[in-house]
């Protein structure tokens, strides 16, 4: 298939492009940075250099292809609006990203309970309207498998691992390192006994392709392969770094390189999926079940500082 793919130089928009390659696929990617087009030439991508404003050449884009992946922004509504639009009547599937960040609950660094299945997020009305906003383009996405579109969701939870494409990493996970570097301590808000699911980004690449090649119109899936408390990977971070233990901080506090309603809503939060679907309906087998045991290891010499 000719498959058309949006955030081609990101982590999971390289990654996902670069394993549709080794699968046989032809893929032209979306980059907003000319400067990244060698590195996807050289990885069999064919770059086009837009972006997700530029409505007219996504639509052709996305009705030249056999398939479209959408992994550049989860939260770009005028986009998905537009390639639902170019795929209409098609029976072409479209696979969109997103994050599981829209189930996120507390800000403190405390633990939740609360875990959150496939089957509970149908009717679920977030109570911040970022993650609102969220939580209604996946619906869009879902709701155009009633035009002829084979519509996808790919809900990921914190996605780490090396990207295929150089450049930035794990999102949350960069976020500590710098800080770590810029205070010499690894830090976490509060106790970090918080709780995020996590995925390798491999992993994650297989299901794309999975997800391609057989799912159902109008599914959404949850992605993840297990699960870890900030504090621990705050841990891991510090003996990978060479640093002292990790402290807690107050998000609030001066000095901080986060934004503080970064910190607590993500950093401080916990946002804990479970997601069978992926292994009931298409077989998925994630290989990396550890976040821990990737930073302790050659990962994370290998991220971005």
């Amino acid at each position: 298939m000719n498959i058309f793919v949006t955030g081609a130089s990101g982590l999971i928009g390289g990654t996902v492009a670069a394993r549709l390659i080794e699968s046989g696929h032809a893929v032209t990617g979306l980059i907003r940075d000319e400067s990244r087009a060698g590195a996807l030439s050289g990885l069999g991508i064919e770059p086009v250099v837009g972006t997700l404003d530029d409505a007219e050449s996504l639509a052709r884009l996305a009705r030249r292809a056999d398939a479209v992946v959408n992994a550049a922004d989860s939260d770009h509504r005028g986009a998905v609006e537009t390639l639902v639009t170019a795929l209409a009547g098609s029976g072409k599937p479209l696979l969109h990203t997103s994050g599981s960040g829209f189930v996120a609950t507390g800000t403190t660094g405390e633990r939740s309970e609360d875990v959150f299945g496939e089957d509970a997020v149908a009717g679920w009305v977030p109570d911040h309207p970022v993650r609102a906003a969220r939580v209604a383009i996946d619906r869009l996405v879902l709701a155009a498998a009633e035009q002829d579109v084979r519509s996808v969701v790919l809900c990921n939870s914190l996605v780490y691992g090396q990207g295929r494409v150089p450049g930035r990493q794990s999102v949350l996970i960069d976020a500590l390192i710098r800080q770590a570097h810029s205070d010499g301590v690894v830090r976490h808000v509060g106790a970090g006994r918080n709780i995020w699911s996590n995925v390798h980004v491999d992993d994650l690449a297989d299901l794309y392709a999975l997800a391609l090649e057989k799912s159902p119109a109008g599914t959404f899936y949850f992605v993840e392969s297990g699960e870890e408390s900030f504090g621990a990977m705050a841990s891991a971070l510090a003996g990978a770094l060479g640093m002292p233990a990790p402290r807690p901080w107050d998000p609030s506090s001066p000095g901080n390189l986060w934004d503080p309603g970064f910190a607590a809503h993500a950093l401080g939060s916990n946002s804990r999926v479970r997601g069978a679907r992926a292994r009931d309906l298409l077989g998925w087998s994630p290989r990396h079940h550890s976040v821990v045991e990737w930073i302790a290891g050659a990962g994370l010499r290998a991220a971005a500082p």
